[in-house]
């Protein structure tokens, strides 16, 4: 039996060849590419989701927020123990995930735009008003003595063209304040401490006070101190919270 001839082999061009595999090779760059845009914009429409679950929840809660401030606001004044030299010391406690703007608003009047910082002001009845706005968000009470002389020698900076310096130099206190009379810290510790005429020129002059997160001594409620939480008017007890944060 005679050998089968054999079939002679089909040339293929080289170019043809590499045209062929760079065919292959995009098609699979291609099919990658349609996968990862797929994947890609699955992920997107779940962020988009949880995003928009967010902006709902915070809205909300800023509307809950508001309700409660006009609920404070109409609720019956209390009778307030206001201490003989009607000053008050205004700690900052809480963020702004939930915070209204008017209550942003208020605290930012009062220049308390952080956690933990503080201020003097004057205890008139048109403050304690706005306080119980914003009670959820600070805690405040009078303090004494002790307490104004250890805040400003401790934590004490000028507020100078919306700069802070530390108040180590009376020089820097008699340029900004001399024409009140003030010339000294001591001098800035008895105008806050008495409130007396300058109160206000002072307490301005003074950039707000940063104190330290305190160990053990807030419970995270947003209660009123008096119900067992952290917020609202401590009174006298301020005096014990500014030890802990100074």
């Amino acid at each position: 039996m005679a050998d089968e001839e054999a079939k002679p082999l089909t040339y293929i061009p080289e170019i043809v060849l590499k045209k062929r595999k760079s065919n292959e090779e995009w098609a699979l760059r291609r099919r990658e590419q349609l996968e990862q845009r797929r994947w890609k914009a699955k992920e997107d429409r779940k962020f988009a989701f949880k995003r928009a679950e967010q902006f709902v929840d915070e809205y909300r809660k800023k509307e809950v927020d508001l309700i409660q401030m006009k609920h404070r606001k109409k609720r019956q004044r209390r009778a307030q123990q206001i201490s003989e030299s009607k000053l008050l010391f205004i700690i900052r406690l809480r963020g702004k995930n939930d915070m209204h703007p008017k209550t942003r608003k208020i605290l930012h009047l009062l220049r308390l735009r952080k956690i933990y910082s503080g201020c003097f002001v004057r205890a008139t009845e048109g403050m304690m008003e706005m306080l119980r706005i914003v009670e959820p968000y600070i805690t405040y009470g009078y303090p004494n003595l002790k307490s104004v002389r250890e805040l400003i020698y401790k934590k004490g900076f000028a507020n100078i063209d919306k700069q802070s310096f530390p108040l180590t130099d009376n020089n820097i206190i008699e340029q900004a304040m001399g024409k009140y009379g003030i010339i000294c810290i001591e001098d800035i510790v008895n105008e806050i401490a008495n409130v007396g005429p300058y109160f206000k020129e002072v307490t301005h002059f003074l950039w707000p006070f940063t104190l330290n997160k305190p160990e053990g001594a807030l419970h995270g409620k947003k209660m009123l101190y008096k119900e067992g939480g952290d917020t609202g008017n401590r009174e006298d007890h301020i005096n014990e919270l500014i030890s802990k944060m100074n």
